[in-house]
C-alpha cells in the first residue's frame, strides 16, 4: 500500500517538483537532481508527508529547502573562486531580460513566493505552509518580489505578460 501511494505521488508531482527546482536554480540538471533528492526525502518521511495538511506543499517545501541550500553552496563556491575571467553583468545593457535571469536576481524568499504563487498557482496559505513562514510574510515577499521582477523585466504590463509565460522559462 505504501509503495503504491508513493508511486502515485511520484507520478503526479515529479514534473512539478523538477519545474519548481528549475525556476529556483535556473539549472536543468540541478533541478532534476533536486527533485530526485526531494522525492527521496518524501519517501524517507512518508508518514509525515501523508499526515500533513497538504502533502504536495510538504514536498514543495522540501524542494525549496534543497534549492536554497544549493544556492547557498554555489554562492560560497563563487566567493571562494579565484577565477580572474569572471565577468560582471553590465547594468546598462538594453537587452530584454528573460524571466529566468530576472528570477535569479530576486532574494531567495521573494523568488520562492513569486514562483509558488504565480507559476504554481498556490494560495498564500499553501505557500506559507510549504515555506514554513507566516501568511503575512508570504504576502509581503510576494508583493515585493513581483514588483522587483516587474522592474527587472521592464515594468508593469509587459512584465506581467512575461510572468504568465512560465512554461517558456523552462
Amino acid at each position: 500500500m505504501r509503495d503504491a501511494a508513493f508511486h502515485a505521488y511520484f507520478e503526479q508531482h515529479h514534473a512539478s517538483m523538477s519545474r519548481l527546482a528549475y525556476l529556483m536554480t535556473g539549472e536543468a540538471e540541478v533541478a532534476d537532481d533536486l527533485a530526485a533528492d526531494a522525492l527521496t526525502e518524501v519517501w524517507r518521511h512518508w508518514d509525515r508527508v501523508t499526515a500533513a495538511d497538504d502533502p504536495v506543499a510538504y514536498g514543495h517545501g522540501i524542494v525549496m529547502n534543497l534549492a536554497r541550500n544549493w544556492i547557498r553552496r554555489r554562492s560560497r563556491e563563487r566567493l571562494l573562486s579565484l577565477d580572474p575571467f569572471r565577468r560582471a553583468t553590465d547594468p546598462d545593457v538594453s537587452a530584454v531580460v528573460d524571466v529566468r535571469s530576472a528570477l535569479r536576481r530576486l532574494p531567495h524568499r521573494r523568488r520562492a513566493c513569486v514562483v509558488l504563487r504565480y507559476a504554481f498557482d498556490m494560495s498564500e496559505r499553501e505557500v506559507a505552509s510549504a515555506l514554513n513562514i507566516s501568511v503575512g510574510a508570504v504576502k509581503s515577499a510576494t508583493s515585493r518580489g513581483a514588483r522587483q521582477l516587474a522592474e527587472l523585466l521592464g515594468g508593469g504590463n509587459v512584465a506581467m505578460a512575461r510572468i504568465d509565460g512560465w512554461e517558456a522559462a523552462r
